[in-house]
Protein backbone atom coordinates (compact mmCIF):
# COMPACT_ATOMS: atom_id res chain seq x y z
CA UNK A 1 0.00 0.00 0.00
CA UNK A 2 0.99 3.45 -1.20
CA UNK A 3 0.83 6.32 1.69
CA UNK A 4 1.71 9.97 1.87
CA UNK A 5 2.83 11.76 5.22
CA UNK A 6 1.16 15.26 5.72
CA UNK A 7 0.43 17.50 8.25
CA UNK A 8 -0.82 21.22 8.51
CA UNK A 9 0.92 23.06 11.12
CA UNK A 10 2.22 19.65 13.05
CA UNK A 11 -1.06 17.96 13.34
CA UNK A 12 -0.04 14.90 11.36
CA UNK A 13 -1.99 12.08 9.13
CA UNK A 14 -1.06 9.21 7.02
CA UNK A 15 -3.23 10.04 3.86
CA UNK A 16 -3.93 7.20 0.98
CA UNK A 17 -5.44 7.79 -2.25
CA UNK A 18 -7.80 5.61 -2.92
CA UNK A 19 -8.12 6.32 -6.69
CA UNK A 20 -5.64 3.92 -6.80
CA UNK A 21 -5.76 1.69 -3.68
CA UNK A 22 -8.31 0.10 -1.85
CA UNK A 23 -8.82 -0.24 1.76
CA UNK A 24 -11.67 -2.21 3.29
CA UNK A 25 -10.90 -1.93 7.23
CA UNK A 26 -9.72 1.69 7.27
CA UNK A 27 -11.06 1.46 11.64
CA UNK A 28 -8.50 -1.48 12.36
CA UNK A 29 -5.74 0.17 9.71
CA UNK A 30 -5.48 3.66 11.33
CA UNK A 31 -4.26 2.38 15.45
CA UNK A 32 -1.57 0.41 13.54
CA UNK A 33 -0.15 3.11 11.06
CA UNK A 34 -0.69 5.65 13.64
CA UNK A 35 1.85 3.96 16.12
CA UNK A 36 4.44 6.26 16.46
CA UNK A 37 6.51 3.24 17.60
CA UNK A 38 5.33 0.70 15.71
CA UNK A 39 3.57 2.02 12.67
CA UNK A 40 4.30 5.26 10.40
CA UNK A 41 2.88 8.03 13.63
CA UNK A 42 0.54 9.83 13.01
CA UNK A 43 -2.72 11.55 14.53
CA UNK A 44 -4.56 9.25 12.00
CA UNK A 45 -5.54 8.03 8.72
CA UNK A 46 -6.86 10.14 5.77
CA UNK A 47 -8.52 8.46 3.36
CA UNK A 48 -8.69 10.46 -0.19
CA UNK A 49 -11.66 9.35 -2.38
CA UNK A 50 -13.48 9.85 -5.33
CA UNK A 51 -16.31 11.65 -5.28
CA UNK A 52 -19.96 11.66 -7.36
CA UNK A 53 -20.51 15.53 -5.63
CA UNK A 54 -17.20 17.20 -5.17
CA UNK A 55 -13.56 16.91 -6.54
CA UNK A 56 -13.12 14.56 -4.01
CA UNK A 57 -14.11 12.52 -0.86
CA UNK A 58 -12.11 12.59 2.69
CA UNK A 59 -12.71 10.30 5.56
CA UNK A 60 -10.36 10.59 8.40
CA UNK A 61 -10.23 7.92 11.52
CA UNK A 62 -8.44 8.96 14.38
CA UNK A 63 -5.39 7.13 16.18
CA UNK A 64 -7.97 5.14 18.61
CA UNK A 65 -9.49 3.73 15.01
CA UNK A 66 -12.92 6.24 15.79
CA UNK A 67 -14.35 7.90 12.51
CA UNK A 68 -14.58 11.49 13.12
CA UNK A 69 -16.68 14.41 10.84
CA UNK A 70 -14.34 16.62 9.78
CA UNK A 71 -10.23 17.52 10.00
CA UNK A 72 -9.69 21.35 9.44
CA UNK A 73 -5.66 21.05 8.84
CA UNK A 74 -6.06 17.56 7.60
CA UNK A 75 -8.72 18.75 4.82
CA UNK A 76 -6.03 21.59 3.76
CA UNK A 77 -3.43 18.86 3.22
CA UNK A 78 -6.26 16.86 1.18
CA UNK A 79 -6.90 19.98 -1.08
CA UNK A 80 -3.34 20.14 -1.87
CA UNK A 81 -2.78 16.64 -2.66
CA UNK A 82 -5.21 16.45 -4.95
CA UNK A 83 -4.11 19.60 -6.26
CA UNK A 84 -0.35 18.79 -6.51
CA UNK A 85 -0.84 15.26 -7.51
CA UNK A 86 -3.30 16.32 -10.21
CA UNK A 87 -6.18 14.63 -9.17
CA UNK A 88 -8.12 18.07 -9.99
CA UNK A 89 -6.17 21.19 -10.72
CA UNK A 90 -9.05 23.65 -9.52
CA UNK A 91 -9.16 26.51 -7.55
CA UNK A 92 -11.19 26.66 -5.35
CA UNK A 93 -11.66 22.75 -4.61
CA UNK A 94 -14.65 21.47 -3.36
CA UNK A 95 -13.95 18.32 -0.83
CA UNK A 96 -17.26 16.15 0.69
CA UNK A 97 -16.63 15.32 4.37
CA UNK A 98 -18.97 13.98 6.85
CA UNK A 99 -19.63 17.47 8.01
CA UNK A 100 -20.73 17.93 4.32
CA UNK A 101 -19.01 19.70 1.10
CA UNK A 102 -16.48 22.45 2.05
CA UNK A 103 -14.66 24.61 -0.32
CA UNK A 104 -11.08 25.24 -0.35
CA UNK A 105 -9.24 27.90 -1.80
CA UNK A 106 -5.76 27.67 -2.82
CA UNK A 107 -2.32 29.61 -2.28
CA UNK A 108 0.53 28.45 -4.57
CA UNK A 109 4.11 28.99 -5.12
CA UNK A 110 5.96 27.90 -8.14
CA UNK A 111 2.67 25.43 -9.11
CA UNK A 112 2.94 23.80 -5.84
CA UNK A 113 0.36 24.31 -2.55
CA UNK A 114 1.31 26.23 0.09
CA UNK A 115 -1.62 26.94 1.96
CA UNK A 116 -5.13 26.82 1.54
CA UNK A 117 -8.30 28.90 3.21
CA UNK A 118 -11.12 26.85 4.28
CA UNK A 119 -14.87 27.58 4.40
CA UNK A 120 -15.57 25.62 7.64
CA UNK A 121 -19.27 26.29 7.61
CA UNK A 122 -21.65 27.75 10.35
CA UNK A 123 -21.00 26.94 13.86
CA UNK A 124 -23.79 24.72 15.41
CA UNK A 125 -24.51 26.52 18.68
CA UNK A 126 -27.57 24.40 20.15
CA UNK A 127 -27.10 20.95 22.23
CA UNK A 128 -28.45 18.78 20.21
CA UNK A 129 -26.19 20.01 17.34
CA UNK A 130 -23.15 19.78 19.43
CA UNK A 131 -23.91 17.12 20.58
CA UNK A 132 -24.59 17.39 24.25
CA UNK A 133 -27.40 16.23 26.67
CA UNK A 134 -29.54 18.99 28.47
CA UNK A 135 -31.93 21.24 27.10
CA UNK A 136 -32.08 22.76 23.70
CA UNK A 137 -29.89 25.67 24.56
CA UNK A 138 -26.85 27.21 23.52
CA UNK A 139 -23.78 26.60 25.96
CA UNK A 140 -21.81 29.74 26.82
CA UNK A 141 -19.93 29.71 30.15
CA UNK A 142 -21.77 27.20 31.64
CA UNK A 143 -20.16 25.11 34.34
CA UNK A 144 -18.91 21.38 33.71
CA UNK A 145 -18.25 19.35 36.95
CA UNK A 146 -15.53 16.64 36.56
CA UNK A 147 -15.25 13.63 38.73
CA UNK A 148 -17.43 15.64 40.93
CA UNK A 149 -14.47 17.73 42.27
CA UNK A 150 -13.42 19.72 39.67
CA UNK A 151 -15.05 22.76 37.91
CA UNK A 152 -14.43 24.14 34.13
CA UNK A 153 -16.28 27.12 32.46
CA UNK A 154 -17.28 25.61 29.19
CA UNK A 155 -18.43 27.16 26.38
CA UNK A 156 -19.52 24.29 23.41
CA UNK A 157 -19.31 24.56 19.66
CA UNK A 158 -19.96 22.29 17.18
CA UNK A 159 -18.25 22.13 13.45
CA UNK A 160 -19.24 19.81 12.16
CA UNK A 161 -17.69 18.16 15.45
CA UNK A 162 -18.18 18.55 18.57
CA UNK A 163 -15.72 21.02 20.55
CA UNK A 164 -15.48 22.11 24.17
CA UNK A 165 -13.75 25.89 25.07
CA UNK A 166 -12.42 26.39 28.49
CA UNK A 167 -11.05 30.31 28.92
CA UNK A 168 -7.83 30.09 31.41
CA UNK A 169 -5.54 32.77 32.57
CA UNK A 170 -2.71 29.78 32.29
CA UNK A 171 -2.31 27.09 30.40
CA UNK A 172 0.96 25.84 31.78
CA UNK A 173 -1.13 25.51 35.06
CA UNK A 174 -3.77 22.88 33.03
CA UNK A 175 -2.65 19.12 33.49
CA UNK A 176 -4.22 18.66 29.72
CA UNK A 177 -3.57 14.78 29.98
CA UNK A 178 -5.40 14.51 32.91
CA UNK A 179 -8.45 16.56 32.55
CA UNK A 180 -8.81 16.77 28.52
CA UNK A 181 -9.67 13.03 28.88
CA UNK A 182 -11.97 12.90 31.44
CA UNK A 183 -13.67 15.91 29.95
CA UNK A 184 -13.81 14.15 26.62
CA UNK A 185 -15.76 10.84 27.82
CA UNK A 186 -18.26 13.30 30.13
CA UNK A 187 -21.23 11.21 30.08
CA UNK A 188 -23.09 14.97 28.93
CA UNK A 189 -21.25 14.33 25.43
CA UNK A 190 -22.70 11.30 24.18
CA UNK A 191 -20.05 11.27 21.07
CA UNK A 192 -17.44 12.39 23.29
CA UNK A 193 -16.09 15.82 22.42
CA UNK A 194 -12.83 17.61 21.38
CA UNK A 195 -11.29 19.83 24.60
CA UNK A 196 -9.79 23.25 24.02
CA UNK A 197 -8.13 25.39 26.89
CA UNK A 198 -7.36 28.68 25.65
CA UNK A 199 -5.54 31.98 26.93
CA UNK A 200 -6.21 35.20 25.45
CA UNK A 201 -3.60 38.14 24.33
CA UNK A 202 -5.99 40.02 23.15
CA UNK A 203 -9.20 40.86 21.01
CA UNK A 204 -6.87 39.83 18.25
CA UNK A 205 -4.64 36.79 19.36
CA UNK A 206 -4.85 34.03 21.32
CA UNK A 207 -2.92 30.27 22.20
CA UNK A 208 -4.91 27.33 22.56
CA UNK A 209 -3.96 23.30 23.52
CA UNK A 210 -5.60 20.43 22.41
CA UNK A 211 -7.11 16.81 23.81
CA UNK A 212 -8.62 15.54 20.45
CA UNK A 213 -11.12 13.40 20.38
CA UNK A 214 -9.79 9.69 19.71
CA UNK A 215 -5.87 11.07 19.29
CA UNK A 216 -5.21 12.69 22.56
CA UNK A 217 -3.07 15.59 22.61
CA UNK A 218 -2.06 16.83 19.18
CA UNK A 219 -0.11 19.92 17.85
CA UNK A 220 -2.93 21.67 16.61
CA UNK A 221 -7.27 21.29 15.77
CA UNK A 222 -8.29 23.17 12.83
CA UNK A 223 -11.87 22.95 13.59
CA UNK A 224 -11.04 23.82 17.20
CA UNK A 225 -9.35 26.85 16.39
CA UNK A 226 -12.34 27.88 14.18
CA UNK A 227 -14.72 26.40 17.51
CA UNK A 228 -12.56 29.11 19.36
CA UNK A 229 -12.77 31.66 17.14
CA UNK A 230 -16.72 31.47 17.44
CA UNK A 231 -16.15 31.03 21.75
CA UNK A 232 -14.30 34.12 21.77
CA UNK A 233 -17.58 35.90 20.02
CA UNK A 234 -19.57 34.55 22.31
CA UNK A 235 -17.72 35.53 25.24
CA UNK A 236 -17.20 39.00 24.25
CA UNK A 237 -13.69 38.04 24.49
CA UNK A 238 -12.02 38.20 21.12
CA UNK A 239 -13.02 40.31 17.53
CA UNK A 240 -14.26 37.73 14.59
CA UNK A 241 -11.19 37.59 13.62
CA UNK A 242 -8.06 36.50 14.88
CA UNK A 243 -4.69 35.00 15.00
CA UNK A 244 -4.84 31.16 17.07
CA UNK A 245 -0.84 30.48 18.42
CA UNK A 246 -1.25 26.16 18.17
CA UNK A 247 1.45 24.19 19.26
CA UNK A 248 2.25 23.12 15.53
CA UNK A 249 2.08 26.72 14.13
CA UNK A 250 -0.36 29.72 13.42
CA UNK A 251 -3.74 29.62 11.85
CA UNK A 252 -5.95 32.03 10.52
CA UNK A 253 -9.98 32.65 11.32
CA UNK A 254 -12.69 34.55 10.46
CA UNK A 255 -16.10 34.27 11.64
CA UNK A 256 -17.80 36.49 9.00
CA UNK A 257 -21.05 38.23 9.05
CA UNK A 258 -22.43 34.83 6.29
CA UNK A 259 -22.20 33.08 9.45
CA UNK A 260 -19.86 30.99 7.89
CA UNK A 261 -16.14 30.41 9.54
CA UNK A 262 -13.18 30.50 7.28
CA UNK A 263 -9.71 29.07 8.46
CA UNK A 264 -6.41 29.64 6.77
CA UNK A 265 -3.02 28.03 6.99
CA UNK A 266 -0.24 25.77 5.77
CA UNK A 267 -0.23 22.33 4.23
CA UNK A 268 2.82 20.21 3.94
CA UNK A 269 3.69 16.78 2.52
CA UNK A 270 6.33 14.82 4.21
CA UNK A 271 7.44 12.25 2.31
CA UNK A 272 5.93 9.15 0.71
CA UNK A 273 6.51 5.75 1.18
CA UNK A 274 5.28 2.10 0.40
CA UNK A 275 4.04 -0.61 3.21
CA UNK A 276 3.74 -4.06 3.44
CA UNK A 277 1.85 -5.59 6.49
CA UNK A 278 2.17 -9.85 6.62
CA UNK A 279 0.03 -11.38 8.73
CA UNK A 280 -2.16 -8.82 9.50
CA UNK A 281 -6.14 -8.90 10.30
CA UNK A 282 -7.07 -6.68 6.96
CA UNK A 283 -6.74 -5.94 3.81
CA UNK A 284 -5.36 -3.40 1.26
CA UNK A 285 -5.06 -3.73 -2.68
CA UNK A 286 -4.73 -1.79 -5.88
CA UNK A 287 -7.64 -0.30 -7.38
CA UNK A 288 -7.79 0.75 -10.78
CA UNK A 289 -7.06 5.05 -11.13
CA UNK A 290 -10.74 6.42 -11.34
CA UNK A 291 -12.72 3.43 -11.04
Amino acid sequence: MKFTKMHGIGNDYVYVNCFEEKITEPAKLAPILSDRHYGVGSDGLILILPSTVADCRMRIFNADGSEAQMCGNGIRCVAKYVYDHKIAQKNPLTVETLAGIKTIHLFTENGWVSKARVNMGKPGLLRSEIPMLGSETPVINEILTVNGDESFRITCVSMGNPHCIIFVDDLDGIDISKCGPEIERHQIFPERTNVHFVRIHNRKEVTMKTWERGSGMTMACGTGASAVCVAGVLNKKTDRDILVHLPGGDLNLEWLEDNNVYMTGSATEVFSGELVFPQRNYSVSSNTAGK
